[in-house]
């Protein structure tokens, strides 16, 4: 009897979403997998057996997410993991960002995954059972670097949605982490992954040294395997009790306490005035 769970994938044509798949896929999973570019998804992923499924979706539009997860279901007959992993990094400070731009980054990172839980739970509360891999970033912890606000927006609301599927679910037998990759070596921060502001304003000079810092010289250089990424995301499916929260990387976990040292810091230096309000 085959008991390996079935994958979804969402973002599965480079990146993370990529060596994902074609991990599961060397492990016999069964894997569905969503582009926006069918073609792109078949020649990345170069598997032509019956275990994988490529889906051209487009993640702000419910009712080609709808079709895509009714398909997964037809071919597999379940579904049993979700990772919602598509997204895009947006650079620019907050004044320089268009609404277009800003909100265009909130439909991709957060509406997308929002869609997608949305479709697949009436599912996974029916067969009683399912888990959601939320892909947000470190960022989503952290964000107080210059130019990645609204990228760090997205990521943070991804963390909030999250908590609350979690709660939300836990009746119906359904778990959900929220995954905080640190820097890991994909093409992220590549040209098409990576999107500069449109209409950057010239005094914003430490915006355009991180910008500069993260397409020079922090991209190929990565400390973070998307192997070994793939590897402990497919571990943890394993394991009886799943994280709400996975700081991935060792990089992440730096980044996490360094944050977590300053607010522990800053609640208890102003504890007494700002506990001084209730009745």
């Amino acid at each position: 009897m085959d008991t390996k769970k079935v994958w979804l994938v969402t973002g599965a044509s480079k990146g993370l979403g990529l060596t994902l798949v074609k991990k599961l896929l060397d492990n016999g999973y069964k894997v569905a997998a969503t582009s926006r570019n069918i073609e792109s998804l078949k020649n990345a992923v170069n598997y032509s057996g019956s275990d994988f499924l490529p889906l051209q979706v487009d993640l702000i539009n419910e009712q080609s997410i709808e079709k895509a997860i009714a398909n997964s279901i037809e071919k597999f007959k379940k579904i049993d993991v979700v990772v919602n992993n598509a997204g895009y990094g947006q650079a620019g400070t907050l004044e320089e960002l268009s609404d277009a731009e800003a909100r265009e980054n909130f439909d991709v990172n957060v509406f997308g995954a929002l869609n997608v839980i949305r479709k697949v739970m009436p599912h996974f509360r029916e067969q009683n059972s399912g888990h959601i891999f939320n892909i947000a970033s470190v960022a989503g912890f952290i964000g107080n670097f210059p130019s990645f606000g609204v990228y760090c927006a997205t990521k943070f609301a991804v963390v909030g949605l999250t908590e609350a599927l979690s709660a939300e679910a836990k009746p119906f037998n359904i778990t959900a982490t929220v995954v905080y990759p640190g820097y890991f070596r994909t093409n992220f921060l590549d040209e098409g992954s990576l999107m500069l502001p449109k209409k950057p304003i010239d005094i914003y000079t430490e915006a355009r040294a991180i910008e500069e810092l993260h397409t020079s010289q922090i991209r190929g250089n990565q400390t973070g395997d998307p192997e070994k990424a793939a590897d402990v995301l497919i571990e943890l499916t394993k394991q009886e009790n799943l994280p709400l929260h996975l700081f991935l990387g060792s990089d992440a976990y730096l980044y996490a306490n360094q944050k977590m040292e300053t607010i522990e810091s800053e609640m208890t230096a102003h504890k007494t005035l700002a506990t001084s309000t209730d009745y």
